[in-house]
This record gives structure tokens, sequence and C-alpha cells, in this order.
């Protein structure tokens, strides 16, 4: 197949791409930079600002399916900024594809565009929007989800979205980098105590979006118009998972705790002082980041199990291995 991987610069993204070429299929990517890796990987490059139609049109022409992972993230910035690449980038491919008569898409969404601050235990697809989200992210993703899943069947275009839940693992940008310095630093802290969380390592987050593409095949492909929680599967204590690989690369273990409601608390006063004054950066505590690492999430994965036959491509143990050994490299080279 030829398939249109936005995002593919990035860390999930990235991954998709290479899978897709590894099995065979031709890949397409977009976006406002360019990325010699990718090209380096077969890829056939379009640059541009997918918010821009023309840009949309010029992507998916020719191509047969969809994978929309392109997206702001963060917990801090104008809305206008979300609602440009989040949403309106989104629409746009989505138009461009039933222009096209493409087929299939396939959306990388988050879970938390069901997150209302409280907890989730395995919890389903079943769990709605919240009326109100705490963050432009996680707003403007289930909007955008909400537009892929009503796309469903307009013009022979199938759709379905996956959420994988805090993807980690080699070339992570965000997420195990910064906790890593923070806990180098002595500034790591955490929020709340025995919680519980799903985590994704990136191949298997991965993997997930090419096995809902090739199910969403046939006279009733079953994920069609459907999201789906993507994770390991088995649910962590967070100060207990990174505690493990902060110790397998030397760093002390952080023993520093604070209670959710203080944490909350000065995230709201942070988002009032950002807000008021305009400083630059993102605020180092949000109220939306506080409920996040204060509370459980984790999820029921029998819908992906059984509708397009998800599995763990890689172990807990092995992505363990394999995310600690990263990280030593990145230590060794300075890089962290």
């Amino acid at each position: 197949m030829k398939i249109l991987v936005t995002g593919a610069g990035g860390f999930v993204g990235g991954v998709i791409a290479r899978m897709l070429r590894a099995r065979g299929d031709e890949v397409r990517t977009v976006a406002r930079g360019d990325y010699p890796d990718l090209l380096k990987l077969g890829c056939v490059h379009v640059r541009g600002d997918l918010a821009d139609p023309k840009v949309a049109q010029e992507a998916v022409t020719g191509v047969d399916a969809i994978i929309h992972v392109a997206a702001k993230a963060g917990v801090w910035g104008k809305a206008a900024d979300y609602e440009s690449s989040n949403i309106t980038a989104t629409q746009n491919l989505l138009d461009a594809a039933m222009h096209h008569g493409i087929k299939r898409f396939v959306f990388t969404s988050s879970p938390s565009v069901t997150f209302d601050g409280s907890d989730a235990k395995h919890a389903n697809e079943s769990l709605p929007y919240p009326a109100k989200h705490l963050a432009h992210y996680p707003r403007t993703k289930a909007e955008a989800e909400r537009r892929v899943l009503a796309a469903n069947g307009k013009n022979g275009l199938v759709t379905c979205a996956l959420r994988p839940h805090l993807v980690y693992g080699p070339g992570d940008p965000h997420l195990l980098p910064r906790l890593v310095t923070r806990a180098k630093s002595g500034k790591l802290a955490w929020i709340g105590g025995g919680n519980q969380v799903d985590v994704t390592y990136v191949d298997n987050a991965a993997h997930a979006h090419l096995l809902a593409l090739d199910a969403l095949t046939g006279d009733a492909p079953k994920p069609a118009g459907k999201a789906y929680f993507i994770s390991q599967g088995t649910p962590v204590h967070p100060d207990a998972w990174v505690g493990a690989i902060l110790s397998a690369i030397g760093i002390a273990p952080v023993t520093r705790r604070v209670k959710l409601p203080i944490a909350y608390a000065v995230g709201a006063v942070m988002e009032a002082v950002w807000s008021v004054f305009g400083l630059k950066g993102e605020p180092k505590m949000t109220r939306f980041v506080a409920a996040q690492l204060g509370t459980s999430h984790h999820y029921d994965l029998t819908a992906a199990r059984n509708d397009f036959g998800y599995r763990l491509l890689i172990s807990d143990e092995e992505a363990h291995r394999r995310t600690v050994s990263w990280l030593q490299g990145e230590i060794a080279s300075r890089r962290l």
C-alpha cells in the first residue's frame, strides 16, 4: 500500500513509518520541516502545514490510507495553536480523504480525551468525554477524535482512533528524559500515592496502528467508527516503575511526595500567574498535570484484542531492557 503517515518525524510516527517500510509499504510523510532520516528510509516527503487545506490535498493525493499521528502536544499554550494543529489539520485531512476516495483512516488519539480529573480504573471505551477538559490538548484531541469517528462511512471512508497511554522507549523526546533530568537535579517529587497507570512501549503503540489499519477492510470491519485504548495491559505504580528505571541507570530513588490537593492548588495558581503575566514556557505545575500524576488511569484492552488482534509485540521485560540501554547511552553521550 501507499500510506500517508503524518507526524512521522516524531516519536510514535517515526516508528510507524519504519514498520510500514519494513513490511514493504510505500510511505509518504508531511510536516513543516525536513527529516533526512525519513528520506533515507525511502519515504516521500511533502513539506507544509496541514492546517492549510491545499497541503492536505497534496499530501493525500494518490495514497491508499492515512495514519494521522501529528498533533500539538503539551499542557500549556494558546488555544488557537492547539485548535489549528489538532482540529483544523484533522478536518482538512478528513475532507481531503473523502474528496480523493481514500478508504482507510487511523487516528492517533489519547486517553486524556476522556479524563475528567478523577480515577479511571480498568475503564473501557464506554467512558464518556468529560463536560470540561483541564487543558487545551485533551479538549482539542477530543474534538478531533469526534470528527474522525463521525466521518466513518462517509464517501466510503472507514475510520478508527487509537488511544495509547504514556508512550515510552528509545527516542522518547518528553516523558522519561524530563523525569530523569528532574531526578538528577533533585527536583522530582511524586504526587499522591498508591495510584496505578498504564504505560505503552513505543513499538507496541506503533504495531497497534498497523493492526488497526489492516483490520479496516472487508464489508463490515470491526474497528470502523470506534476508539480503542492501547497499553502494555498491566498497570504500574508510577513511583515503582520510574524508580526501577532510575535505579538501573544509577540515579538515586525519589522519596519526596506531595499530596494531590496541594499540587492541584499550586497548579491553579501557576496557571493564573502565567496567564496574567504572559510568562514564557510551561508552568512547572498545572491542574491537568497534577490530576494526571495523582490519579489512577488504566484501561481494559478487550476491545482492541477482539477487534483487531492487538497483542504485545515487545514484552514489559524487553521494553525495560531496551529503554534502560537507550537512557544509558544518552547519559554517556551527555545528552541527558
